[in-house]
């Protein structure tokens, strides 16, 4: 069997590669790195190491790698494929939608009949579609048709903490021992190989939003909190206990969100933010606020981790004051080396607070949550180091 990966970052090889490796997969990274390119093609495989106390280490085999730029080979590549998946993030889902398009061209010339998954493993919901509705356009009417036969596009919710690193070995990689890889099961087609580890379930959104509205939005709460104190690392926000209560207590609005939408038993999810914010604080992961903390204009859009949970939990009636804080501390988010976070700092000053919450965020002026992020935000403003741990 022979997958197609996009993307041979640090989630790339340390998450999706080996998971296809140890399932038999011959994996073909798709990169635009000529270092990694090259030494992947040469040594076909990298170690990846477990972020435990005895840094458990095992080497990733049977992969190769191709530049993305090389368009025939490639579209060669995904015409004879039995799986493609992404790790490339959301944003660069459109860059790599006309490559896919030429091999699923290819392909459907080729009359290669076989069942192809697309399978875009991102953080967001529903990334296969979106994925789909990208690719789409570059083919013609006829070959659409064809591909819908034998082509699925399953979404998909993936799980584990890769932290930016620096190895001797450019090819290695540190990852958290947790992982989770959760697959829309209905969308398989007929001769799918299913792949070791993963969770295949019949209903997807559950799962993708208890990751996303637990996971994704604490990590960054922590990373914000963190900021406006000047403490640098995760492990250093999770070690300091006002602070960690903060992150829980985010985590706990967005949980009695959850049980409420989707059903989940509140003695089992309280459990699951317990672990989550045990991998937080793992203490052989060294993450930087700053990284955590990036890109801020996205992580407070309308649909994302911040604001779409804090806006179905006032649906529901639960009262968020710990999520509009974070909302606020987020906004608050000036670190100069990110080009969103100084996006965002233009947008406050020129606007005003008040028209970012209600354009960017999707907040109207009249309610409730816009009201508290405003009011949270002129009390965080301009007392970083003060005012949380107080």
């Amino acid at each position: 069997m022979k997958a197609v990966h996009f993307g041979a970052g640090n989630i790339g090889r340390g998450f999706i590669g080996h998971m296809l490796s140890a399932s038999d997969y011959e994996v073909c990274f798709v990169a635009r790195n000529p270092k990694k390119i090259s030494m992947l093609q040469k040594r076909k495989e990298y170690p990846i190491t477990l972020a435990n106390a005895d840094q458990d280490t095992t080497m990733v085999s049977n992969v190769t790698a191709i530049h993305v730029g090389e368009q025939d080979r490639l579209a060669e590549q995904i015409a004879s494929a039995d799986l493609i998946t992404t790790a490339v993030g959301v944003s660069a889902l459109e860059d790599i939608a006309e490559p896919i398009a030429k091999g699923i061209y290819l392909r459907m010339k080729n009359n290669n009949q076989a069942p192809l998954h697309i399978i875009a493993c991102e953080n967001a919901i529903g990334g296969s579609t979106r994925l789909k509705k990208r690719v789409y356009p570059f083919l013609d009417e006829q070959t659409r048709t064809k591909a819908d036969r034998f082509i699925s596009f399953p979404n998909a919710a993936v799980d584990r903490i890769v932290p930016a690193q620096d190895h001797k070995d450019p090819l290695q990689v540190t990852v958290e021992p947790f992982y989770e890889w959760v697959v829309h099961r209905p969308a398989l087609l007929d001769g799918f190989k299913e792949i070791e580890g993963v969770h295949y379930v019949d209903s997807l959104e559950p799962y993708i939003e208890r990751k996303m509205f637990t996971v994704n939005t604490g990590h960054c709460v922590a990373a914000y909190f963190g900021y406006l104190e000047g403490f640098k690392t995760l492990r250093q926000v999770m070690s300091n206990a006002t602070l960690r209560a903060k992150v829980k207590q985010v985590m706990e609005e967005t949980g009695a969100m959850l049980v409420k939408k989707h059903g989940f038993n509140p003695q089992k999810h309280s459990q699951y933010i317990h672990t989550i914010l045990e991998r937080f604080a793992n203490p052989n992961l060294t993450d930087q606020v700053t990284r955590v903390g990036r890109s801020p204009l996205r992580k407070l859009s309308p649909y994302d981790r911040l604001v779409r949970p804090a806006m179905q939990a006032s649906e529901y009636g639960i009262e968020i004051p710990h999520l509009t804080s974070a909302m606020a501390a987020a906004m608050l988010f000036d670190y100069e080396q990110d080009e969103e976070a100084m996006k965002l700092q233009h947008m406050i000053r020129e606007d005003g607070v008040s028209a970012f919450i209600r354009e960017r965020m999707g907040i109207p002026d009249d309610h409730l949550i816009h009201q508290h992020v405003v009011a949270r935000y002129e009390e965080l403003k301009g007392h970083k180091g003060s005012t949380i741990l107080t």
